[in-house]
């Protein structure tokens, strides 16, 4: 276990360089290299696709480059703003491309831990935006971590580094990003041990 770390996939942002969503994932995938982490992201330029179809097989390269870190993943971490009471069209239909995944070993995102940010201009908006993306994490079979953060870009901004101003977004985000880590460790440990029993055996 000491040689192992979680690949970490982060999705999120705008289609605006430097938003705000943006900022808060680079923030947390940032922690979680710090933790050990390989990660990857995905930003808004990245995952601005074609709406998904699932009755063609055609995929861009940025498609099968998303699905394909999906399925390495062994933590997922969303960044969203809040649009009109719910996930953003970019992001949700992202995730929709999670629908080639469905024949897997693993669909979905079974397994992972999924970390979630919102952001968005009030608490009213960000607290119903966090338990829509809750939903749609569970239909997809993922963990969603016990800490979600909800940042009020009201009261609290990125600086041009993408650090959070907020103490308390800081402190918020350090324990997602932590859950998301252990819960990636620990699936590989109980991994790790299934297989040597069935070895042993």
């Amino acid at each position: 276990m000491s040689g192992f770390r979680p690949f970490i996939v982060g999705i999120g942002g705008t289609t605006r360089p430097g938003s705000s969503s943006e900022k808060a994932l680079r923030y947390a995938l940032a922690l979680a290299a710090a933790q050990g982490a390989d990660v990857e992201m995905f930003d808004g330029a990245s995952i601005n696709l074609p709406m998904y179809a699932p009755e063609s097989a055609v995929r861009t390269e940025g498609a099968r480059r998303l699905i394909a870190a999906l399925q390495r993943a062994h933590g997922v971490i969303l960044s969203t703003p809040c649009y009109h009471g719910s996930v953003s069209g970019l992001v949700k239909n992202a995730l929709d491309y999670t629908e080639d995944m469905g024949k897997d070993a693993e669909p979905y995102l079974d397994g992972r831990a999924v970390g979630l940010i919102v952001c968005g201009h009030g608490w009213q908006s960000t607290g119903v935006v966090l338990s829509a993306f809750r939903s749609i994490v569970h239909a997809l079979r993922g963990w969603p971590t016990p800490m979600g953060v909800a940042i009020n870009t009201l009261v609290e901004r990125f600086d041009e580094q993408g650090a959070a101003l907020g103490e308390q977004s800081a402190r918020q985000m350090a324990i997602m990003v932590g859950q998301v880590m252990e819960f990636a460790r620990l699936r590989s440990l109980l991994a790790s041990m299934t297989n040597q029993g069935v070895a042993a055996s």
